[in-house]
């Protein structure tokens, strides 16, 4: 099954969390391959979206936010754009648009970073917005601050933490055919930091400087994992062979689980923007409207009756058809 641990170490300003999603992540995969419309997707763009459904996860269990959380990666390569969308009770689903061919071992830049356009963006979407209210998002290129390609999700993570959160964080992620694992620690901040003026300037730093080498310590300990170790280990394992000199805290794991928000209501709603006369003329030329969720495969078709009930009741939620697979 599915898990999440978080922790925090004992007396440090630093925090930590591991996910392995294996039923998530392989009924994500099954799901995908068992399309008839689309196939699996090719290895490195799983690799990547198994990565975001981790990353996704580790980041949006840190926050107190009750939405989703959308991990988006864009740019210029084969795969034009890359999501994993993570609810506030850990239900995730993810997705990837992916024009041309992507070789076996396409790196991140290669899949959407060829002229440097690439780009980062995450998304905090409110589950009940207030009238006006409009989804917090972040964006940032993938690169670094020399222009240098960031080869690796995690890198790209980490540059974003420190822009966007000014949060100094280290990620570890990999994925597989059978398991998407992340680990994340981050240093959280202060009492007072950044609000010191005078004769406690320098207490300050001294105090930072023991802080940062806290941290820096831990940070260096995650980064010694390798691939192999969490994608085959158990949480325990880890958590005990990288940190067993420090005293850590554990919280009461929690299970993330594949989840897709689309539905029939959702699509009519679509349908309805669309406009009537378009969608009379998708009618004309094909009989139906046929709309599938790129997240989860599910097929909703809408026949001429279906379509007439949305243009002629806009308020009222379209009716179960029989045609619904």
């Amino acid at each position: 099954m599915s898990e999440l641990h978080k922790f925090l170490f004992d007396g440090l300003p630093v925090r930590g969390s591991i996910v392995r999603l294996t039923d998530a992540w392989t009924d994500i995969l099954a799901r995908r391959q068992a399309n008839p419309a689309t196939g699996a997707w090719p290895p490195p763009v799983a690799e990547l979206l198994g990565e975001m459904a981790a990353a996704g996860t580790l980041i949006q269990s840190n926050i107190k936010f009750n939405g989703a959380l959308v991990l988006q990666i864009f740019g210029d390569g084969p795969v034009k754009v890359a999501v994993a969308e993570v609810q506030h009770d850990l239900g995730l689903r993810v997705t990837a648009k992916v024009v041309g061919h992507v070789a076996v071992n396409a790196r991140l830049p290669d899949m959407v970073n060829l002229g440097n356009k690439g780009r980062c963006a995450i998304t905090l979407d409110p589950k009940d917005r207030f009238p006006g209210q409009q989804p917090y998002q972040g964006v940032v290129p993938l690169h670094g601050d020399r222009r240098e390609k960031l080869d690796k999700l995690s890198d790209v993570l980490e540059h974003y933490m420190l822009q966007s959160e000014q949060l100094d964080t280290k990620l570890v992620l990999a994925a597989d055919s059978k398991v998407a694992a992340g680990l994340l620690i981050q240093r959280l901040p202060v009492e007072g930091e950044g609000n010191l003026s005078g004769s406690l300037v320098s207490r300050a730093n001294e105090d930072e400087i023991g802080v940062n080498e806290d941290y820096n310590r831990i940070a260096m300990l995650a980064a010694s994992l390798t691939r192999e170790e969490l994608l085959e280990l158990d949480v325990d394992t880890i958590l005990r062979r990288l940190f067993w000199e420090e005293k850590v805290l554990r919280f009461e794991p929690q299970t993330p689980h594949f989840a897709c928000t689309c539905s029939r209501e959702r699509v009519a709603n679509m349908i309805r923007g669309l406009g009537r006369e378009e969608a009379e003329s998708i009618l004309a030329d094909q009989g139906e409207i046929d709309v599938g969720c790129d997240f989860c495969g599910q097929q909703y078709r809408f026949d001429a009756v279906d379509a007439a009930r949305i243009f002629t009741a806009p308020g009222a939620q379209p009716p179960v058809s029989p045609t619904v697979q």
